[in-house]
């Protein structure tokens, strides 16, 4: 889609065009421009505009202003087709028949909403509002969007009230036929369904999967954001998302249930809506529970529930009364570690850990003397696994085991610049006594015993970077959980905070052996290993300064006296770090340091500037020439970079000729060449002391 400018101040035209064999007659496609074209480029990112015809910008603080103010509009640019007897799909520009129609359901729609309001006695078109500007995940309030109604365009509208009328409709008709009620409420709850499938293909925030040539749902990840250019999808289109395809999903599911229950169970499986805290069960019922707790706050579940709870109130509210009697979904009893009005993050953190205590100790009243226990959990950060380890502990239950599991789609749609787990932790758990207390020296002991057979075998598995780390916090619950309490020789019982900190420093001793191929691993100093994992661990994603915090203290390292260096390689934005490479540091403080990563960032600059007598020349004074310490540490940041990135590439250049440097670094007269700093000289008597 190609946008044709008549310069400023003038409406912008668009055209359809084509690479290779063209569709011919009318309204075939126009050929490819001579002129650069990407349309990768758009005209939009993070809300800052660029416009086609003369290229000046407005800024995101201005374009959100302008939506607030009510100056942002829609207008349909393409349509997509297919045709009979022909693969794939077709694009035309929209005819004035295509706009008409959009704009006769906008007067359609207000005459159907008058009529179903008093009908309903509720607003038709959900009127609710949006979550609180800031709340996790949703950026769309920031543009003046205030109800979740006004995530729909008028169409989209006019067509979910349509079929959420004709839902409402189908139980009464049913009922007028002398159906049971139970049998009607029944079906009417599926079709009820059946519009929230639709509901999901057929919002604002919709977008068209270039790849595949078909719409993607809202949800494609657990978020709302602002969507700058979306698709309409016709309901009745035979399109993935449309109503037909949305029948056959529910119904599969139904079906699936249905045959399962029959197949496989001498009762009616039962299904309970109740608190987790307080299940309707006596003690000793289960055999086992499985769950897949909430994960910390890292979604915001209740609010996004209501994305569905508004148009299911108008579809089959009125069956279920109770369930429905309240505005939007209730949150207050929600376990996420949401910030909360009386104590601000740490109230929403104690909020958190209590709730899922107490949750965990019901699992445990309910499970029957040995049962099984399965808890599913995945958090990048030790704050969010503090709390979990802190309820296991509480709740008397005794973890035997715990796996990571690879549970997360390669395909999900999620940010480059983001540290995201593709693991859960199962943690395996039974009711069994418990030994009673254990003193933290024996424990500690116990754990990296223990640990260092784990992570021999995670690491044998293929289990790597943000993975490994959590995996080894599951590794040390086993060992943790065992004991009723775990205290230090003073008497102070050692909470999971305690525990985090040793696991972290043990998991990073270890990567560090294997990723530098053990021998080398104590050739490189502190700052080094911090750089390497780093990268190992979050490739180049930024990371919050809490976690980076406590991944430098698992190096020995003050991350906040490393970010406040002139020169450093740490990056403080705002509440999170990221590392820089070397083609964003200043090159006058690389020159001045002989630090491993400090040399191999300065030669990495001099290398791509094409200065290799510079280069050789660096290598050989900073006495890390002819080091494989040096080559292995690069070797290994390279592993870790993504292929996109450009530190990488460099990395991989100078590798390459690794063998003609070196040889040219011998030739460099061997009175420049001075120790390294890291390579302490040692008198007898302190060699003597360090054996």
């Amino acid at each position: 889609l190609r946008p044709l400018t008549h310069g400023p101040g003038r409406p912008v035209d668009f055209e359809i065009v084509a690479r290779g064999t063209q569709i011919t007659g009318a309204d075939g496609y126009a050929p490819w421009p001579a002129a650069d074209f990407d349309p990768a480029d758009g005209t939009v990112r993070r809300a800052v505009v660029t416009c086609p015809a003369c290229g000046a910008t407005i800024p995101a603080a201005e374009t959100r202003r302008l939506f607030r103010e009510g100056r942002g509009g829609q207008r349909m640019v393409a349509v997509v087709t297919t045709r009979a007897g022909l693969r794939g799909k077709f694009y035309r520009l929209p005819t004035e028949e295509d706009l008409t129609a959009f704009r006769d359901a906008t007067a359609a729609l207000a005459d159907r909403r008058e009529r179903l309001r008093a009908e309903w006695g509720m607003e038709p078109v959900p009127d609710e509002p949006l979550p609180p500007k800031g709340t996790l995940g949703f950026r769309v309030q920031g543009y003046g969007l205030k109800t979740w109604g006004g995530l729909f365009n008028p169409r989209q509208q006019l067509a979910l009230l349509t079929f959420t009328e004709a839902v409402r409709r189908a139980h009464a008709e049913m009922r007028s036929m002398g159906y049971p009620e139970a049998f009607a409420q029944a079906v009417t709850t599926y079709l009820g369904v059946l519009v929230s499938r639709l509901v999901d293909y057929d919002s604002s925030l919709c977008v068209w999967a270039v790849s595949g040539e078909f719409v993607a749902h809202t949800f494609g990840r657990q978020a709302l954001p602002m969507i700058w250019d979306y698709f309409e999808l016709y309901p009745d289109s035979s399109a993935t998302g449309d109503w037909s395809s949305s029948m056959a999903w529910v119904y599969r599911v139904i079906e699936h249930l249905s045959r399962i229950a029959h197949l496989h169970s001498p009762r009616i499986p039962t299904v309970t809506r109740a608190s987790a805290t307080r299940l309707p069960y006596p003690d000793g019922y289960f055999d086992a529970i499985l769950t897949d707790p909430p994960y910390y706050d890292n979604v915001p579940y209740a609010y996004l529930s209501d994305f569905f709870y508004v148009w299911l109130k108008r579809s089959v509210g009125f069956l279920y009364p109770a369930l429905f009697a309240t505005p939007l979904t209730p949150k207050a009893e929600e376990i996420v570690a949401y910030e909360r009005e009386e104590g601000g993050f740490e109230g929403g953190k104690r909020f958190f850990e209590e709730r899922l205590a107490r949750s965990f100790r019901e699992m445990q009243r309910l499970l029957k003397p040995g049962g099984v226990a399965v808890i599913v959990y995945a958090h990048k950060s030790t704050a969010g696994w503090e709390t979990v380890i802190n309820a296991l502990l509480d709740s008397g239950l005794v973890v035997t085991a715990a796996w990571p599991l690879n549970t997360e789609m390669q395909s999900r749609l999620r940010s480059k610049d983001s540290a995201a787990l593709a693991s859960s932790i199962y943690i395996v758990a039974r009711k069994l006594e418990r030994r009673s207390t254990g003193f933290y020296h024996e424990v500690r002991r116990e754990l990296k015993r223990y640990l260092d057979e784990k992570l021999d075998r995670l690491w044998a598995e293929g289990i790597g970077g943000a993975d490994f780390f959590i995996a080894a916090v599951g590794a040390a619950i086993e060992v943790f959980g065992r004991y009723r309490e775990v205290m230090d020789m003073e008497g102070r019982i050692i909470r999971a905070d305690r525990l985090l900190d040793d696991v972290r420093t043990f998991a990073t001793d270890y990567a560090v052996r294997q990723i530098l191929h053990n021998g080398f691993a104590n050739e490189v100093s502190d700052l080094t290993r911090f750089y390497v994992l780093w990268h190992w661990n979050y490739g180049e994603a930024r990371v919050p300064f809490d976690e980076a915090r406590k991944l430098a203290q698992s190096c020995g390292l003050d991350l906040s006296k490393l970010w406040s260096q002139k020169g450093t390689f740490v990056k403080k934005e705002k509440g999170f770090i990221r590392l820089l490479g070397p083609d964003h540091r200043a090159p006058e403080a690389l020159a001045r340091s002989n630090e491993l990563i400090d040399v191999l960032h300065d030669v990495l600059r001099l290398w791509d500037r094409g200065e290799r007598e510079a280069m050789v020349r660096r290598l050989a004074e900073s006495g890390l020439g002819l080091s494989e310490a040096f080559y292995r540490a690069a070797q290994a940041i390279s592993e870790s970079l993504p292929l996109s990135s450009k530190e990488k590439k460099l990395i991989d250049g100078m590798l390459s000729g690794r063998d003609r440097l070196q040889r040219e670094v011998r030739h460099i007269p061997t009175r420049r060449v001075r120790p390294h700093p890291e390579v302490r000289q040692l008198t007898l008597s302190e060699i003597e002391n360090e054996v």
